[in-house]
C-alpha cells in the first residue's frame, strides 16, 4: 500500500510540497546488474566483472546509473497512489543526478516529495522529486525530478 493516497483531482492539485515518505528497501544484487547489462548492452567491467571491479575504484561491481534511475518505477507506487484516474503516464525527468554509486548487494530505497502540480492539456502534471538512498551511506545514489501526467474520470 502506498504511503499517500490521492483520490481526486482537487486533492492532487493541492498536493504541492507533500512529503511522500519512504519505500521499502530493495537489494541490488549482481544478478539484477547483469540482467540490466544484458538488456542494455552495457557490459563495462565496473558493472559485470566482480574480480576486476574488486581492484577498481569502487572495490566492487556497481549498478549502472540508469538501473538505479529505473528503480524510481519500483518506488513511486509505494510512495503515492493516485486513484480515480483514466490514465497516468510518465512524461519524463528533469535534473537527474547520481551523487553516489550502488555497489552490488547494497540495499536502496526511495523517498519522495511532490515539488509542483499544474493543469496541462486536460491532465494534471506532477513533478515528484525522488531520492534513492543507499543503506549505510550519507549521500544518495540518485536524485531525480520525475514528471507524471494524470487524467481523471
Amino acid at each position: 500500500m502506498a504511503n499517500q493516497i490521492i483520490t481526486s483531482k482537487a486533492q492532487l492539485l493541492a498536493s504541492t510540497g507533500l512529503d511522500l515518505g519512504v519505500s521499502d528497501w530493495i537489494a541490488v544484487e549482481q544478478s539484477r546488474i547483469d540482467m540490466f547489462a544484458e538488456a542494455t548492452g552495457d557490459h563495462q567491467w565496473i558493472h559485470v566483472d566482480p574480480i576486476k571491479a574488486a581492484e577498481g575504484p569502487f572495490g566492487a561491481c556497481i549498478a549502472h546509473g540508469y538501473l538505479t534511475l529505473s528503480l524510481v518505477n519500483y518506488f513511486l507506487p509505494q510512495l503515492v497512489d493516485v486513484q480515480n484516474i483514466t490514465m497516468g503516464v510518465n512524461y519524463g525527468c528533469d535534473k537527474v543526478r547520481f551523487p553516489n554509486v550502488v555497489t552490488a548487494g547494497s540495499k536502496v530505497r526511495g523517498t519522495g516529495q511532490i515539488i509542483s502540480v499544474e493543469e496541462v492539456k486536460g491532465s494534471v502534471q506532477v513533478i515528484t522529486r525522488v531520492t534513492i538512498e543507499v543503506a549505510e551511506q550519507q549521500r544518495p545514489a540518485c536524485v531525480v525530478d520525475t514528471i507524471s501526467r494524470y487524467s481523471f474520470v
